[in-house]
């Protein structure tokens, strides 16, 4: 297939990309820089309603990665701006884009997040649950919406409702390792609050899955089958790392060091469960979270 990527350089992009390629599909990546002639690349710009409508013909799917990253600075009202326009306007510009495409993909993969449930608690959350309150769940409900004109228009729609990916590479785990290998890290809060994670390995995995099977469309949680508490996870990196983690951060520190977006992000409890995508039979790699952060001690 023919199969164009936004977001192709970022952390879940860059391993879509490989794998797609490995798997003998042609990558076209769509970028907001000029594009050379010849150039395997479709120009965009989302912020300004910009793409080259034309790069769109002959191509067979979309995966549509690009955003603002949620966790990179304060949310200021120009942050929280940024943040949803980015997911909102960026999914409907090429959703309509391709709606209307001669020849044009008739699949499109749209990133979504598993804040569309909102703080939880213990609740099990799979794919038919309803929408939760907050920021987040209500830019996830509007980033969704933006993909109906696609939908609308008979492609297939798959929404993927990411965790936290985790890779020693990049994302929040990059982050986290140094503090905890000085023996520095520990839990945030209460620690009672459920992550839902997935490894970087098995988040591509899942992308392709969904690409290439074509009876599947709707929301799916791409998170592991065994979400964890922050204190479970906690314990988990510190023994991989072969260090203590004895302290913890007061949730009261983190809501003035970050604001809003420590309840949301950092504090907030989401225990979603891949229950469409095991049903569809893919298998996890690293289905727990020990196998998952096999990091090392370096």
């Amino acid at each position: 297939m023919r199969i164009a990527i936004t977001g192709s350089t970022g952390l879940i992009g860059t391993a879509v990309s490989q794998r797609l390629a490995a798997a003998g599909h042609q990558i076209i990546r769509v970028v907001r820089r000029p594009v050379a002639q010849g150039e395997d690349a479709i120009f965009w710009r989302p912020d300004r309603g910009e793409i080259d409508r034309s790069g769109l013909t002959g191509l067979d799917a979309v995966v549509h990665l690009a955003a603002e990253n949620i966790a990179s600075g304060r949310w200021t009202a120009a942050r929280r701006k940024a943040l949803c326009d980015s997911r909102v306007k960026g999914t409907r510009l090429l959703s309509e884009a391709i709606a209307g495409a001669a020849n044009g993909p008739r699949i499109l993969l749209s990133a979504s997040a598993i804040g569309y449930y909102g703080d939880r608690g213990d609740e099990t959350l799979d794919e038919s649950c309803a929408p939760g309150s907050g920021f987040l769940a209500d830019v996830c409900r509007e980033w969704e919406a933006a993909a109906r004109p696609a939908q609308e228009a008979g492609l297939r729609v798959v929404w993927m409702r990411f965790g936290v990916v985790l890779d020693a590479q990049g994302g929040a785990l990059k982050k986290m390792l140094p503090i905890f290998r000085l023996g520095l890290g520990g839990c945030l809060g209460s620690g009672r609050q459920h992550v839902s994670w997935v490894s970087r390995d098995d988040a591509a995995g899942a992308v392709a899955h969904l690409l290439e099977r074509g009876d599947l469309s709707g929301p799916f949680n791409v998170t592991a089958p065994n979400p964890v508490t922050n204190a479970d996870f906690t314990r988990a990196l510190a023994r991989t790392l072969r260090r203590p983690a004895l302290f913890s951060v007061p949730a009261f520190a983190l809501r003035v060091a970050l604001g809003p977006m420590a309840d949301e992000v950092l504090l907030a409890s989401v225990r979603a469960i891949p229950a469409r995508l095991l049903q569809s039979g893919f298998e996890f790699r690293y289905p727990r979270i020990e196998s998952a952060l096999s990091v090392g001690d370096g």
